[in-house]
């Protein structure tokens, strides 16, 4: 099909709109960019290395000063993290789970493992890594009053609703054999049990006297953190740059570098400071990618990976004290209107238009990274056809009875849909205004929510609290290392914005989770039989999975990028002379 005059004009749009500054997304499950393993993706160049030297990270937006994982949402934050903490495991270029501070054995029913640390890790502070830090973890997590937002990671733990619910005070599915050895029973067996473990032991004695209701506003966690990895938090400057130290004493080895400085950089003027060395590492946006390949001393390095974008619709609201999504909200109750809604958008075309070609349609919600994403003929395509959405329309009761050129629903009242978009870098715009018009083209009355573009951080407040005026929404979502979608698409996820709510939904997540599961043939029929499913319902609207993009100094050698970051292993890092 052809493009119409509006992606016409939207391209000229767009030349235009891109001189402007391109903001990054700043959460760890909301954001743009997305990665894919393909093997070792770190690269070197000729020439000597050199121990010591210190090297900048550029960001586009300011953390939020938060250095503990079980406190911080912003994606800026867990880049300093990926520098200062260290976790129970890794995830390796396959995307499989491997041992980092401690190794486990699973028992024969598969429901209790066995953690052995390694001895002689060391925290920032000269005090060793003891289960009992793990345990600490645990336990806050699960504590009625932690206020952050991992409980999800500890409550497969046998007891861990019953502490979370102040019905007990340990969780009783926990174990210290010795210093160095802990078991976990869990609730029930699952596939991914250890995949949904929280990972990072949190440091006992610097929390010592802090009451869990403290904590996240605590000095220790905001000024004065202490963590396990290669660096540690030196300086912080609110808004600029937060400088971080080698740590001698890293359970690794010695870092090559003397630190490492994390700088709010505009976006805009990002090629210019890779040409004049102010900065060694950014992920970029695909506008930046022609600019900064013109440059001899930069390197561009990219990857598929374990994110998607995707339109949420509105099915319900969240009953925040039974923690249940509940279906209450029936405008996109037709699976003729979701469906049309989506053969409405040129998805190609948007693409092209803002993502400089950097990404490719998606019709499932789990990456093509996985092993168990769902071959294309096995799913509806939904190519472009605004005619084919009409009918759809139509054949659904939608129909244009009042003669102003968009359609009532089948009850004969006035139908219009609110959608939202966050705020960001000059193609959001761009983006949620075609997504608009596509919609007004099929005679579905669209419109902005709230008028203008949201604040990130309000835009996501909003979506938490159920807000009316995010009726549809965009979104994007970091699956992390595991292929369950359960996170954001479960019956009663937090995350799952649009609360869906839906049996066969809640039955195959659950089957892709079970026993059963642990046959690798079984999980991919499940889960491509889920997919399927979500193929037909369409409870969101899936749109493409980008590339994740980085831009590199050349000075800078051993950075390792695979699909889930760019920070495996940074105490290798090292500066080329």
């Amino acid at each position: 099909m052809k493009k119409s005059r509006f992606w016409s004009f939207m391209l000229l749009l767009v030349m235009a709109l891109f001189l402007a500054a391109c903001n990054s997304d700043s959460s760890t499950t909301e954001k743009e960019s997305e990665k894919d393993t393909s093997g070792d993706t770190s690269t070197t160049t000729e020439g000597s290395s050199a121990e010591g030297g210190v090297v900048t990270f550029g960001t586009d937006t300011a953390p939020e000063g938060v250095y503990d994982p079980a406190y911080s949402g912003s994606i800026v934050d867990s880049y300093i993290q990926g520098f200062t903490m260290e976790g129970i495991y890794d995830v390796n270029d396959k995307l499989e789970y491997v041992p980092n501070l401690a190794t486990w054995e699973i028992s024969e029913d598969k429901l209790t493992y066995t953690f052995t640390f390694q001895k002689g890790v060391k925290w920032h502070n000269g005090e060793e890594l003891t289960v009992d830090d793990w345990v600490f973890a645990l336990e806050t997590l699960a504590h009625p009053d932690y206020d952050g937002p991992r409980f999800n990671y500890a409550e497969g733990i046998k007891g861990a609703k019953a502490k979370k619910e102040g019905k007990a005070d340990k969780i009783e599915g926990i174990e210290v054999v010795d210093p160095y050895t802990v078991k976990i029973t869990f609730e029930e067996v699952k596939i991914n049990n250890l995949e949904n473990l929280w990972s990072n032991p949190m440091p006992k004695k610097h929390y010592e006297g802090i009451a869990v209701k403290d904590l996240s506003e605590s000095k220790q966690v905001r000024e004065n953190p202490v963590g396990l990895g290669p660096f540690k938090v030196k300086k912080v400057v609110d808004g600029e740059y937060s400088e971080l130290e080698r740590f001698d004493d890293y359970w690794k080895g010695k870092p090559q570098l003397d630190g490492v400085i994390v700088k709010v950089i505009d976006p805009s003027l990002a090629a210019g400071a890779f040409q004049n060395g102010e900065i060694d590492i950014m992920a970029i946006k695909p506008q930046s990618v022609k600019e900064l390949e013109a440059l001899d001393n930069v390197r561009i390095e990219e990857t598929n990976g374990v994110s998607y974008s995707y339109i949420g619709l509105r099915f319900g609201h969240r009953d925040k004290a039974t923690l249940k999504n509940v279906a209450d909200f029936d405008k996109f109750k037709s699976k003729e209107l979701r469906q049309a809604l989506l053969y409405a958008i040129n998805r190609p075309a948007m693409i092209d238009a803002f993502l400089e070609g950097k990404a490719t349609v998606a019709n499932t919600v789990i990456p093509s990274t996985f092993w168990t994403a769902a071959k294309e003929s096995d799913l509806n395509k939904y190519e472009y056809d605004p005619e084919k959405a009409k009918e759809l329309l139509a054949s659904a009761g939608y129909v244009d009875k009042d003669g102003d050129g968009f359609v009532e629903d089948p009850n004969g009242q006035p139908f219009k849909i609110s959608f939202g978009h966050y705020a960001g870098n000059a193609a959001f715009e761009g983006r949620s205004q075609a997504i608009i018009q596509s919609w007004n083209d099929i005679g579905v009355k669209t419109e902005l929510a709230t008028g203008s573009l949201i604040e990130f951080n309000l835009y996501n407040d909003m979506k938490d609290n159920d807000d009316a005026a995010l009726e549809a929404f965009f979104g994007s979502w970091s699956m992390g290392a595991d292929p369950d979608p359960s996170g954001l698409w479960g019956n009663d996820a937090e995350w799952n914005f649009g609360r869906w709510v839906d049996a066969k939904n809640q039955e195959l997540l659950n089957k892709g989770l079970s026993e059963e599961a642990f046959d690798k043939d079984k999980r991919m029929a499940t889960y491509v039989e889920w997919q399927k499913h979500f193929n037909e319902e369409l409870p969101g609207l899936p749109l493409w999975e980008n590339l994740d993009l980085y831009g590199i100094n050349n000075r800078l050698q051993g950075v390792h990028i695979n699909a889930v970051g760019f920070q495996t292993d940074v105490y290798k890092w090292n500066i080329k002379e």
